[in-house]
């Protein structure tokens, strides 16, 4: 079997944070090929959004999903992240939590569910390679040890956190003088659980004037070994500089706070 980090379902518990429950992964399949009579529609999962993680803090990623049968079923359902083949595969979560049944036709079984995925990044098995493009798997664990695990048809990205700073200097400043814009772009590492300088990335430099309710961007920098970030512009007036890094496949966006500087 494949790496995991997958716990069974927990109906109505309470998981405390950093809790990691290990169990053996059963593989996601197309629908219809293990015990079939279980049919998973309208899964959602953090609202559509990558999944994005930091290096110490617990993620809780919510889902819902509407589940129809009219066998009996010991535990679950859920739904959750996985790769890999039908016989070795990945699944990321180290626990979940999943509401009752909310009938919406009892005579055919059809209930609708609501789901809290917790991923931690401090579990034992959590690394870098985890970052990319996942699938979605339901489980139901059926009466009689049998159970059905349908592939959903729905890719998740989970990304590696960034951070970005920022600093407009001199504030004050004259007008028609140069403004230095410095900061720097750091990503998550998972394997060390801290966070890293991420070069050469491509990171933009954006200006809210003063009594605006949104920034532009001016220019583009490309950040240096170490993640650095620096530029130069003209003062022409007061406002605020952020820096925006707008992410990858395996790394989420993230925009710097802003820092302001009157033009005199």
């Amino acid at each position: 079997m494949g790496k995991t980090m997958m716990g069974r379902a927990m109906r109505g518990a309470t998981v405390a944070a950093g809790a990691a429950v290990v169990f053996t992964v059963m593989a996601a399949v197309p629908a219809g090929a293990a015990e079939g009579g279980v049919s998973f529609t309208r899964v959602t999962v953090n609202g559509g959004k990558p999944i994005v993680i930091g290096t110490t803090n617990e993620v809780v990623v919510p889902a819902s999903f509407r589940m129809t049968t009219k066998l009996k079923y010991d535990f679950g359902p859920t739904v959750f992240p996985y790769r890999g083949h039908p016989n070795t595969s990945d699944s990321l979560y180290s626990s979940v939590i999943t509401s009752d049944c909310k009938v919406v036709d009892k005579a055919n079984g059809v209930c609708d569910f609501k789901e809290w995925l917790y991923i931690d990044p401090r579990h034992v098995d959590f690394g870098n390679e985890y970052a990319g493009t996942w699938k979605t798997a339901a489980q139901v664990f059926l009466a009689g040890d049998a159970y059905d695990t349908d592939d959903e048809n729905l890719p998740l990205q989970v990304q590696r956190a960034t951070r970005v700073t920022v600093n407009a200097s001199p504030e004050p400043v004259a007008a028609g003088k140069t403004i230095t814009v410095t900061g720097r772009v750091e990503r998550a590492n998972w394997d060390t659980h801290t966070y890293q300088g991420y070069a050469g990335r491509t990171v933009s430099l954006q200006f809210k004037a003063a009594g605006a309710t949104s920034y532009t961007t001016v220019k583009k920098a490309t950040s240096s070994s170490t993640g650095g970030l620096k530029t130069t512009v003209k003062a022409t007036k007061s406002g605020t500089w952020r820096w925006t890094y707008y992410g990858n496949s395996t790394s989420g966006a993230k925009s710097s706070t802003g820092d302001s500087v009157a033009v005199q």
